[in-house]
């Protein structure tokens, strides 16, 4: 039997990059999966190849809009009749120096990357509190969130919140039966790194203590662990997930 077998999971920001490659597992684990995302055209692509190795589907939005995240979680009850699991992995990275970062870009990056994951769990955690039976969800935070970095200051302070919403919520989900947990990515190649910064891979593969930048499936593997059984006395934890860069904090131009 796959480990995800009969599970129901949310999984958003999943049209590409970390988020679809989570989102991909869980399918060939067994699991039927909603991915969500803003692009239509990037999530029925997202969807067309998933869905070779089992059940996914796609609901377009903004998973930083309450009232949709609460639509997002009623959708995926009506089409499975139940939810089993939900991935936060919608977020934004906006540089800009701190002097002149704008309102504008500060509640743009709190609203998706704070906001977002703080309702999606609620709308959860009420919906699981209906079905009287328990849940996992996992968050995204960032090694970021660890080690200051510069032009940085907003998305930093969300991921440490994200880091903080873990561990802080444990108190109020467990009496549900539910298990929170985050990880915190480092460099990770994806389509959206590559066209950040030329030789994105070199660049960070040097200053890592390993030797090399981390992939979607680094991430993906450790999500499911962090949401199966396999990591059933796990809860409130943040797991770093960036080849040992948050211990050593080399900057790319130092």
């Amino acid at each position: 039997m796959k480990r995800f077998e009969n599970k129901v999971a949310v999984v958003t920001g999943a049209g590409s990059g970390i988020g679809y490659e989570i989102a991909n597992q869980l399918v060939k684990e067994g699991a039927s999966v909603i991915i969500n995302d803003l692009d239509d055209n990037i999530l029925n692509n997202a969807v067309q190849n998933i869905s070779t190795f089992g059940n996914c589907t796609s609901i377009a939005g903004d998973a930083g809009n309450v009232k949709f995240i609460y639509e997002m979680i009623d959708f995926t009850v009506k089409k499975f009749g139940k939810i089993d699991m939900i991935v936060a992995n919608a977020g934004i990275t906006l540089f800009g120096s701190f002097l002149d970062f704008t309102e504008e870009s500060f509640q743009k990056v709190m609203n998706l990357n704070l906001q977002g994951s703080f309702f999606l769990t609620q709308a959860f955690a009420k919906q699981i509190q209906k079905q009287q039976g328990g849940g996992q969800v996992l968050l995204m935070s960032s090694n970021i969130g660890y080690q200051a970095y510069p032009n940085l200051s907003a998305y930093a302070v969300t991921k440490a919140g994200i880091k903080m919403m873990a561990r802080n919520l444990v108190a109020e989900l467990s009496p549900l039966g539910i298990r929170i947990n985050a990880i915190a990515p480092g460099a990770t190649l994806t389509e959206r790194t590559a066209l950040e910064e030329e030789n994105y891979d070199q660049v960070w593969g040097r200053i890592t203590p390993l030797n090399q930048i981390g992939t979607p499936d680094d991430i993906a593997k450790t999500a499911l662990f962090l949401l199966s059984d396999d990591s059933r006395h796990i809860t409130g934890q943040t797991i770093l997930v960036d080849g040992g860069w948050e211990a050593t904090g080399i900057l790319p131009k130092a």
